[in-house]
Parts: structure tokens; C-alpha cells; sequence
């Protein structure tokens, strides 16, 4: 799964009851190690737009470090990563999660349309599942 996932884990959203149960003990969760990044990154923006207080950030980040999730050093990958977003035009950061997918030979969860769309059709339609599709 992706951060467009593991974000709606934290504050309720479309497709949030979906998201969570993705986190059923019966899925094996990966991820890029970047996905800490990008969901601190999303943090940020909450609390700027006072969504979360930054205690409830802080609290957010920690809780995320104890879902069991395996992370992936990315840069194992990346020249994947570059090649599928070449080929897909699609960002070398959503890539990132795709390489990986192919890579474990897994399905990569995303709650991003764009991305979904842009994949669904191509090459790698076999490594991308919908929110909805996944739970």
C-alpha cells in the first residue's frame, strides 16, 4: 500500500473503513522506507490547516512506527522505479511503491485515482488494486 492508504488510517477520509482493513493481520503490509517521509509530510500539512495540533502529529508519527508494515529501502529499487515512471509517466515517487510490488511479485493498494487510472490499463495493472478492491 501507498501513503494515499496508510494516511486514512489516522483521520477519517473517503475510502477510511476501507484503508483499515487493509491493516487485517492476514495482509502482509510493505512499503518504501520513503512512506515515513511522505506521511510526514502530510502530518505537516494537517496541522498547518489544523486538522491535528502538533502533539497529535508528533503521536500520529510515533503510532505509524508500530503498524506492521516492512519497509523497503528504496534505493535497492530505483533504477525500477525511474524506468516504470518513464515508461508510465507517472511520478518516480508513486513508482517507487510499484517497483516494489513488482519486485515482492505483490499488489500495491493506492487510494490515489490519478495513479490508479494511469496504471490500470498498461504494463503493471497487475501491481495496482483500488482502495475498494482491496478490503
Amino acid at each position: 500500500m501507498d501513503a494515499s492508504v496508510a494516511a486514512k488510517w489516522f483521520v477519517e477520509e473517503e475510502y477510511g473503513q476501507a484503508a483499515l482493513e487493509i491493516l487485517d493481520q492476514s495482509n502482509q503490509l510493505h512499503a518504501p522506507d520513503f512512506m515515513l517521509l511522505e506521511i510526514d509530510s502530510i502530518v505537516c500539512k494537517w496541522i498547518r490547516r489544523d486538522v491535528l495540533t502538533a502533539a497529535e502529529g508528533s503521536g500520529l508519527r510515533d503510532a505509524l512506527r508500530h503498524y506492521p508494515i516492512e519497509y523497503h529501502p528504496f534505493n535497492s529499487y530505483l533504477d525500477s522505479a525511474f524506468a516504470i515512471a518513464v515508461q508510465t509517466g507517472q511520478s518516480i515517487y508513486d513508482c517507487l511503491y510499484v517497483a516494489l510490488a513488482s519486485l515482492l511479485e505483490a499488489r500495491m493498494v493506492t487510494a490515489d485515482r490519478r495513479l490508479y487510472e494511469g496504471l490500470a490499463n498498461g504494463p503493471f495493472a497487475d501491481y495496482v488494486v483500488w482502495i475498494e478492491e482491496a478490503a
